[in-house]
């Protein structure tokens, strides 16, 4: 946001502010900004560029007698600039080409000896007296794009007098402001939740009341506006118009009004240099108002084309219908642009035609050009986040974009739209052709209440006891009056006692006792809070149980040997296409860096499995990778009517086939063991059961990964948490993964209910271990799993038993078609007194007893 110093003093001098904006100077004057208002970007010396320039009057203007397109003027500076040769009328020659030189005209000269402004800075261009076409010219007359005020170079700037009466050889800098006027550029970012600061008329008030001067906006500047001077025409002669809003949610105020017999032409000088300081081009006087009124107030406001309007339309009357764009529907905007736009754009349109995309950019069907003699002013309000979506989605950033999306105040639009209307009959030549239009959707309360939100109740103590203050009730009003806060009841002197304060109806982020806290903060000035350090106890703050679960579970898996990646939370639908996952349950970026990073993965392993190939072509041989994320999916919506958030852990074993040689057995089982140490430390219990199509979406999903018989779910209290298990030969060949590869994928908020982040430390027992080893001679259909779990629950019943169950084989004989063996080894260890060959044969004896009792299951 772009403020000019010598219009802040020009706003406080005119419309209300009691004191200078910079008593103590420029450089005070940007500290407090940097510390009571906003960072600031960069300082700009912007009348400096206009040193030398000089306003003359050209006397005389004859043809060139070389040269068809150039003239020999001679100029009246009243004898300001010296050392130049001058004729006995005291007039000084200037060659020029422009096609409007004539006599008559003020203009800018740009005397020898000085540097023409729009090179300052660059690559400076000092001009002296020189020959063209065998004539002398002193200098140059400059046009609006020599000056840096716009990008015309059609002809050279025609100086009005609608400030006064201009001597001819007055400083160009004196009559419009500029002697040692300074830009100060301050960053968007920090008025994100202060709509009016897009304003130079909010600007200036909050510069007023960091400095303790008190501000008065201008009259016109009021919640519910006299329309001054607008004289409406007979109806014979009014230009008609209607508005439909369709989208009252979105769009809640919408204000327009007909002007008839407008004369477009250029803009003021003065206002051209005013666009110029706030980073603006000129375009023509209709478009200029718009835009200065803009930067004034913060409101965006766009004129249209009347008749073009109208002409879209199947009867004499103009119409504007804000609505959804159909599909299929294009339109081509200012910029030249064609877009197609996005189902839920805030769209206007005239008949069935778009003519503007509402809050963002107007479209050129209607746009006001030199041919215009009939025009509608819009100034409406548009939903910030509809604005920053459209925005987004098509990638168009302009000035009422950064307004919009801040969430600019719909009660000042009357105000904005009566003030602009006004200057446009006085200066334009404009007649209002129709009564206003307010299509108005604000709470009744608030307009009758004059601000968007309640009044808040708040005490001098409630500030004092979170600024660390000592104010009294008189100094919080007078602060917050500055700025023109209302009170609606008298500062009594008793602290405790809360009064009522109304924010200002340009104010949009006042709403709890806490922004009153912030606000007399600010306007005091945080240098004044104590500087006291709070008293905080000194024991160390635990980690969040899901934070100790995540950081247990990365030193476990490190410390086994293997190596976290940290991979994007965004993926490409190609990427989920190669896995088999559905694409449509991902929720697509419409702001995606990249192609590849266009939905928010509903799974970790896809992003993981992706990374395997590349490892092994970098010359590793084999090795465990894991990653712990969050997904999402629309399957899952939480009650805040948000994507629900899953924390999950996802890991993949992968080994060359001369690495594999030194692991026994399928890759599944490397992968179990990984998930079996890892559950093992956390001291987590869980079973595996067969991979079925699950019910569950999320473990369905990752289902779509896994070769169902080479796969089992795992369970942890009865509850599903995750699949582990070898990867589809599919995805084997889509992502050139070796045949030794498995994984798996656990959900580990699901985890946090069978966790103890508590120490689970044990003392050794002094009493000594045995190991025995069991076999089973059972059915085929009997699972590994299944027998197990016999084994741990029946280990289990006894408190005093440590215990572990690990596996040795599983044997099947080639003629037995029907049977296998499957043998276990069993450490135990009792904690109080030492194992009996008695007490562990009767062990055995009951774990066989109850796994007869286990029913096969055929596959």
């Amino acid at each position: 946001m772009k403020i000019s110093l010598n219009s802040l003093r020009f706003l406080n001098q005119h419309y209300g502010s009691a004191g200078e904006p910079a008593p103590s100077g420029v450089d005070d004057l940007l500290r407090k900004i940097g510390a009571q208002l906003g960072a600031v970007e960069d300082v700009i010396q912007f009348g400096k560029q206009f040193d030398g320039v000089v306003i003359v009057k050209i006397s005389s203007c004859s043809p060139h007698p070389s040269a068809d397109r150039l003239k020999i003027c001679m100029v009246d500076d009243d004898g300001a600039i010296k050392d130049v040769e001058r004729d006995q009328n005291g007039h000084v020659q200037v060659v020029c080409g422009a096609p409007n030189v004539r006599a008559g005209l003020l203009v800018a000269w740009l005397p020898p000896g000085s540097t023409v402004p729009n090179t300052v800075g660059k690559d400076p261009f000092v001009l002296e007296v020189r020959e063209l076409r065998g004539q002398k010219s002193n200098g140059m007359l400059a046009s609006a794009k020599e000056l840096g005020l716009s990008d015309d170079h059609d002809g050279i700037l025609e100086i009005d007098e609608e400030l006064g009466p201009i001597t001819p050889g007055t400083s160009f800098s004196d009559v419009f402001h500029l002697r040692d006027d300074v830009v100060i550029d301050i960053e968007n970012k920090m008025f994100t939740h202060r709509p009016d600061c897009f304003g130079w008329l909010g600007i200036a008030r909050e510069i007023a009341g960091i400095y303790n001067l008190p501000y008065k906006s201008p009259d016109w500047y009021q919640l519910n506006p006299k329309f001054p001077a607008i004289e409406v025409q007979p109806l014979n002669e009014q230009l008609e118009l209607e508005v439909h809003n369709e989208l009252p949610k979105l769009v809640p105020r919408f204000t327009a009004i007909t002007l008839k017999d407008i004369q477009i032409k250029p803009s003021p000088v003065w206002l051209q240099v005013d666009l110029a300081r706030a980073g603006l081009r000129p375009i023509n006087n209709i478009v200029d108002y718009t835009n200065w009124y803009m930067v004034l107030t913060g409101q965006p406001i766009h004129a249209y084309d009347y008749d073009k309007v109208k002409a879209l339309t199947d009867t004499n009357t103009a119409s504007l219908t804000v609505r959804h764009p159909k599909p299929g529907e294009k339109i081509t905007l200012l910029n030249g642009k064609t877009i197609e736009p996005w189902p839920e754009a805030i769209m206007i349109a005239s008949g069935e035609k778009l003519i503007g995309v509402g809050g963002v950019m107007g479209g050129a069907d209607t746009e006001v050009d030199k041919n215009t003699k009939n025009i509608i002013i819009e100034c409406a309000n548009f939903d910030m986040y509809s604005v920053r979506r459209t925005s987004m989605a098509h990638g168009l950033f302009t000035d009422a974009v950064t307004r919009f999306n801040k969430g600019q105040s719909p009660l000042q639009n009357l105000a904005v739209l009566a003030k602009i209307v006004d200057q446009v009959q006085k200066y334009a030549g404009g007649k209002v052709a129709s009564p206003v239009i307010d299509d108005n959707h604000v709470p009744k309360e608030a307009m009758e209440r004059g601000s968007l939100n309640p009044s808040v109740k708040v005490s001098a103590k409630f500030i004092n006891d979170r600024l660390g203050l000592k104010l009294t009730i008189q100094e919080v009003r007078e602060l917050l009056e500055n700025v023109e806060f209302k009170f609606s009841n008298d500062a009594d002197k008793d602290p405790n006692d809360s009064i009522e304060i109304t924010a200002p109806f340009w104010r949009t982020d006042i709403e709890i006792p806490e922004d009153i806290v912030e606000e007399v903060g600010r306007l005091k000035g945080y240098d004044q809070l104590p500087t006291v350090l709070p008293l905080r106890p000194t024991a160390a703050a635990r980690l969040p149980v899901l934070e100790q679960l995540k950081s247990q579970t990365r030193d476990i898996l490190v410390a086994a040997g293997n190596n976290e990646l940290h991979t994007y939370s965004f993926v490409s639908s190609k990427l989920l296409n190669k896995t088999g996952q559905e694409v449509k349950p991902a929720f697509k970026l419409r702001n995606a860096m990249s192609p590849e990073l266009e939905l928010i993965r509903t799974s970790l392993l896809p992003s993981l499995i992706d990374k395997v190939h590349p490892n092994h072509k970098a010359g590793y041989d084999k090795f465990g990778l894991f990653d712990i994320g969050k997904t999402h999916n629309r399957h899952e919506i939480g009650d805040d009517n948000l994507p629900a958030e899953r924390i999950g852990l996802s890991y993949v074993f992968s080994a060359e086939p001369k690495a594999a040689a030194e692991f026994h057995g399928s890759a599944f089982y490397q992968a179990k063991y990984n998930l079996n140490h890892l559950l093992g430390q956390l001291g987590v219990e869980y079973i595996l059961q067969p991979l079925n199509t699950p019910k569950d979406w999320w473990l369905k999903n990752i289902a779509d990964l896994f070769e169902p018989k080479r796969s089992a779910v795992i369970l942890v209290g009865g509850q599903p948490l995750g699949i582990v298990g070898e990867f589809k030969s599919e995805i084997t060949h889509n992502f050139k993964l070796p045949s030794f590869a498995a994984g798996f994928e656990l959900d580990l908020s699901a985890l946090l209910g069978q966790y103890n982040a508590a120490s689970r430390y044990r003392p050794l027992l002094r009493f000594p271990a045995t190991e025995q080893d069991i076999c089973f001679k059972v059915d085929v259909g009997v699972s590994y799993q299944a027998i197990e779990t016999i084994i741990r629950q029946t280990l289990a019943e006894d408190s005093g038993l440590r215990y572990k169950v690990a596996p040795i084989s599983i044997y099947q004989a080639h003629d037995d078609t029907t049977h296998k063996q499957i043998n276990y080894r069993l450490s135990l260890q009792h904690q109080d007194h030492t194992l009996t060959t008695d007490y562990v044969n009767g062990l055995l004896e009951k774990v066989a007893q109850k796994a007869t009792s286990i029913p096969a299951t055929r596959v």
